[in-house]
């Protein structure tokens, strides 16, 4: 430790510093005082820079100021989201042996029931939106939920600190896998650090209780395997990732490009002494098609085994409808979609979100057919460029972005030579200003100068730099 303190004083002085502000962060702000909250996240990003600047690189040291940060949030009620409460009321439902798929909190308590402990309480600590609606949380989720309740069915601090110790442990296996992944790609593992210290992370994810962490736990360990050559695995584990958040689906079609071969014809490379020759025309590129079939047949049967216990008519009706409000309905800190509703207002006169809301998926799903079948994905860090741009392509163009869906972007990034998802993940904390506003409407201005710099980065990385992904 002596030594520790010898060689690394800069480094322990922005820990200790941090660590305050974490806590101050923690249990002392709330989501309403926006000039406290925007100076200790710009402060915490500063000093998380310094930290992983100063320190060399010292592997194990940085393990330890990242759990270290982690477990200063244990006991603090999450103060920029609601959405735990739903949490702890959908966990609770399954520990009393309802199923949370068929009924809204709406239906028990609007109607004077209490089928939960503390019911009232998580009722309307969770808002109206989400008392109205069914849940939208798929079967693993659930059952971190679930875990909670069974640790914890009478305390809310109780479940919180459950299931913060779970997304805990969500992102040391991202850490795990991640190192490994990045020392088979032949790319410094400090990498990780970028997504394991980045302060957006921690707090969002461990902070806020938003189970991305767990989502993408599951997501890096898949591709970990199917570097390794165990596709079947690796089939298990992502349909375990897409049964913690729906947004892996979208990237299913990328991996059509992971089968496709390219080899050499050997009867031509043994007459030839030409290698540009055989570069240009005598290489051949194959599909394994029946890789390609049972790879998605494993991920659907294993997707469908693990919503069985909750299946029935009625929880498809319920589910298909709240995904679809929840991706065409609602509105928050969008890009182009703004503009576009802009547009539609100066040509109707009203919000075309139900016109605009059909279209742009359009465009999401065109894009990403485009990069399924004309993009070369045949090696990790091509497909994992293809996720990246996929997904942002797909953020830029949504209706509603809340913060922690960058969170995958800043995983993805650690693998390519692209750093915009880091600047996002900094200047979306001025989507938070909404808060400040009784009606929590949204500044324009304020959202506009998120995304000129979100989009002035993308542009330089993309189309101006030409940053290529890792070979």
């Amino acid at each position: 430790m002596i030594s520790l303190w010898k060689y690394h004083k800069i480094p322990f002085l922005f820990f200790i510093v941090s660590c305050i502000l974490y806590v101050w962060f923690a249990y002392n702000i709330t989501r309403v005082e926006t000039i406290q909250l925007l100076l200790l996240y710009i402060a915490l990003f500063i000093f998380a820079f310094q930290i992983i600047q100063k320190t060399g690189f010292n592997f194990k040291l940085l393990v330890i100021f990242s759990i270290v940060f982690r477990l200063l949030f244990l006991f603090a009620i999450p103060n920029l989201s609601q959405d735990f409460y739903r949490f702890i009321w959908d966990g609770r439902m399954i520990f009393e042996g309802l199923n949370p798929y068929l009924f809204t909190p709406d239906s028990f308590i609007q109607n004077g029931k209490f089928p939960i402990l503390q019911a009232q309480e998580l009722y309307d600590g969770m808002g109206s939106l989400s008392a109205s609606h069914f849940t939208n949380y798929p079967p693993i989720n659930q059952l971190c939920f679930a875990i909670a309740a069974l640790f914890s069915s009478n305390s809310i601090l109780g479940s919180v600190v459950v299931m913060r110790l779970i997304i805990i442990a969500a992102d040391i296996g991202t850490l795990y896998f991640g190192k490994k992944l990045l020392e088979r790609l032949k790319l410094p593992p400090n990498r990780i650090f970028w997504y394991i210290l980045n302060p957006f992370i921690i707090i969002e994810l461990t902070g806020n209780l938003h189970f991305e962490g767990v989502m993408i736990f599951f997501l890096i360990w898949s591709l970990y395997l199917l570097h390794s050559g165990k596709w079947k695995w690796a089939a298990v584990v992502l349909a375990c990732s897409i049964s913690v958040k729906l947004i892996p689906l979208m990237l299913l079609p990328l991996f059509f490009g992971w089968f496709k071969k390219t080899s050499v014809n050997l009867s031509t490379l043994e007459k030839s002494k030409n290698p540009f020759k055989i570069a240009l025309g005598d290489q051949r590129t194959h599909l394994n098609y029946k890789k390609l079939i049972i790879f998605y047949i494993i991920i659907g049967i294993t997707i469908l085994l693990l919503f069985l216990p909750f299946f029935s008519m009625e929880f498809i009706t319920n589910y298909s409808k709240t995904v679809g409000l929840w991706f065409g309905n609602f509105e928050f800190n969008a890009s182009i979609y703004y503009l576009a509703r802009a547009i539609g207002y100066a040509i109707t006169g009203y919000n075309e979100i139900a016109i605009i809301g059909k279209i742009l998926p359009t465009i999401s799903v065109l894009i990403i057919l485009g990069f399924s079948f004309f993009k070369p994905n045949n090696s990790l860090p091509k497909l994992i460029t293809s996720m990246l741009l996929v997904f942002t392509l797909y953020l830029f163009l949504s209706t509603t972005i809340h913060p922690w869906y960058i969170a995958t972007l800043v995983i993805f990034c650690v693998f390519t030579n692209y750093k915009f998802p880091l600047v996002w993940s900094l200047v979306v904390i001025l989507s938070y200003l909404a808060y400040a506003n009784a009606d929590n409407s949204e500044n324009l201005w304020i959202i506009a100068l998120e995304y000129i710099l979100v989009f002035s980065v993308f542009i330089w990385e993309v189309f101006i730099k030409k940053r290529l992904p890792v070979s």
